[in-house]
C-alpha cells in the first residue's frame, strides 16, 4: 500500500485542552486511519515547525484524502498536511522510468521548446 506522512500543527485551544487533560492521541489517530482502510506505522509529537506527524499506509489517494478531511474537519488543527512518500523501491522505479524515457520534451524556462 502507498505510504503517506501526515503532519500537523495544533490550534492553541487544542494545546490548552491537551495540557489541561493530558492524553495519548495515538489511538485516536490509529482509529481514524483504520476506518479509511489504512494502517498507522508510527506516530510522534515533534518540536519545531509541526507539532506532530505520523506515517501511515492507505489503499489509495482517495482514502488518505478522506481521512485527512475527517481530521481537519474537527477544527483541532491550525495546519494539517498530507505528503505522499516513496519507498526506495518505488523511488528506484521512478529513476528507472526517467532513464528509460530519455530526455523527454521538457525545456527549462528561458530556453526554446523543441519544435518552436
Amino acid at each position: 500500500m502507498p505510504h503517506y506522512m501526515l503532519r500537523w500543527s495544533f490550534k492553541d485551544t487544542t494545546i490548552k485542552a491537551l495540557t489541561e487533560n493530558p492524553q495519548d492521541r495515538e489511538q485516536a489517530a490509529r482509529q481514524v486511519i483504520e476506518s479509511f482502510g489504512g494502517r498507522l506505522l508510527c506516530y510522534y509529537l515533534s518540536l519545531g515547525e509541526h507539532d506532530g506527524f505520523c506515517v501511515a499506509e492507505f489503499p489509495d489517494t482517495t482514502s488518505v484524502a478522506a481521512a485527512s478531511m475527517r481530521v481537519t474537519g474537527s477544527g483541532a488543527f491550525s495546519r494539517f498536511e498530507t505528503v505522499a512518500l516513496l519507498t526506495m523501491a518505488e523511488a528506484r522505479q521512478a529513476m528507472q522510468k526517467v532513464k528509460d524515457t530519455g530526455t523527454g520534451n521538457y525545456s527549462p524556462p528561458g530556453e526554446r521548446m523543441p519544435g518552436n
